[in-house]
């Protein structure tokens, strides 16, 4: 198992206040090494190496990437065209150097991957989903989810499976390979109803020649626990099992958490650590083990971030943390001197999530939550060949 961890993490920095705070990285890191995690028998730890312009040109478009260079190289810089200067996303020095750092974190970890040096492979620093071709988005300057799956596809993979837990839509992702049928992305997000970008609703399903290959399911705001991991479970195994990818690609953003500031939905770590476990069976299950796990978003820096991607470390390495394991003293007295706040005490947050099977039966009529649910369903399920009104 890799874990990359590298400058990635501190010099992708919007600033004071921003709400992507390289902290949250830092911390999860720490805690995660506290736990004894990174010194396990066959995990091993990589640095980033800034990814070259054949790389990003995967994905993003050399006009694109002039830009980037030089709002990084011009302080002030307001280039709403690209998407760069804005409340989002403002230039900071050498944004380029430091994007491409983090998409070079996710390039080691595919790169590891799919060679066969190791089965599955973390970069939380990773998972910056929204970032279009042309375009800087949501605190995303370089897409590296979506360069990592073009460099496996450049490299031999048919097919690619990414799955997208954060709180917010993948669109980037989703529209990077919105017409190529072999990457299917599947995104579990709050209703762009109520959330940015305000995009990925059912009915988005891909380009003509790649109907079906992008899924969205649109959760009401509020959905918790037990609503997520049932809508989890009604869409993504059924559609991976068809699938069969070469590789899985996930994105961890743990947005999706009750006390995150900029989300509503309310998960717990507890719930989001399960998620972790699902995929990782999935990958076994359908993707030969090769699995790939990015970061993405995550706001609240301390009670929340390092606790959830802890746990994900932990779920790659093959040691899942109970939940009701006590949080390493000496990680708590590092955030009290680093942040000035309290740690939390324990894993998780001591709920116990209890979904219902999708097979049990469902209330579209009463239900917002199974609505969401059956509309993704109809609108994708066929297309692969699937009932949407069977269990699988």
């Amino acid at each position: 198992m890799l874990v990359v961890q590298g400058d990635d993490q501190a010099v992708y920095d919007f600033g004071p206040g921003h709400p992507l705070a390289p902290v949250r990285v830092e911390l999860a890191l720490r805690l995660a090494d506290e736990l004894g995690l990174l010194d396990r028998p066959g995990v091993a730890r990589a640095s980033a190496v800034p990814a070259d312009e054949s790389d990003l040109l995967r994905v993003h478009t050399a006009g694109y990437l002039d830009a980037v260079r030089y709002a990084g190289t011009h302080p002030g810089t307001v280039d709403l065209g690209h998407g760069l200067g804005t409340e989002d996303d403002p230039v900071f020095p050498q944004m380029h150097e430091a994007a491409a750092a983090v998409v070079g974190g996710s390039l080691a970890a595919v790169a590891a991957v799919w060679t066969g040096q190791a089965t599955h492979a973390v970069h939380l620093a990773g998972g910056l989903h929204h970032a279009m071709a042309s375009a800087a988005s949501g605190f995303c300057v370089y897409n590296d989810p979506a360069v990592a799956i073009a460099w496996a596809l450049a490299h031999g993979a048919h097919r690619v499976a990414y799955v997208d837990v954060d709180v917010h839509h993948g669109d980037g992702v989703e529209r990077a390979f919105w017409d190529d049928p072999r990457v299917l992305t599947i995104s579990l997000h709050e209703s762009p109803r109520t959330l940015f970008p305000g995009t990925g609703y059912p009915h988005e399903v891909g380009g003509e020649d790649a109907a079906g290959t992008a899924v969205n399911v649109a959760l009401p705001a509020g959905t918790g626990d037990d609503g997520w991991l049932r809508a989890f479970h009604a869409v993504v195994p059924a559609l991976l099992g068809q699938f069969r990818p070469d590789l899985l690609v996930t994105q961890h953003g743990c947005d999706s958490h009750f006390l995150d500031p900029l989300g509503h939905l309310t998960l717990s770590v507890d719930g989001q650590a399960a998620s972790y476990r699902a995929l990782h069976e999935l990958a076994h299950r359908y993707a030969h083990g090769r699995w790939l796990a990015v970061g993405g978003g995550g706001y609240e820096h301390v009670a929340v971030v390092p606790r959830a991607w802890a746990h994900l470390v932990a779920v790659a390495v093959g040691e899942p943390v109970d939940p009701t394991t006590a949080v390493p003293s000496g990680w708590r007295d590092y955030v009290a001197e680093r942040t000035g706040r309290t740690a939390p005490g324990h894993m998780g947050d001591g709920r116990t999530p209890a979904p219902r099977a999708w097979a049990s039966g469902f209330d579209t009529d009463a239900d917002p939550l199974d609505r969401a649910v059956h509309a993704t369903r109809g609108a994708v399920f066929p297309l692969h060949g699937l009932d949407p009104h069977l269990d699988l």
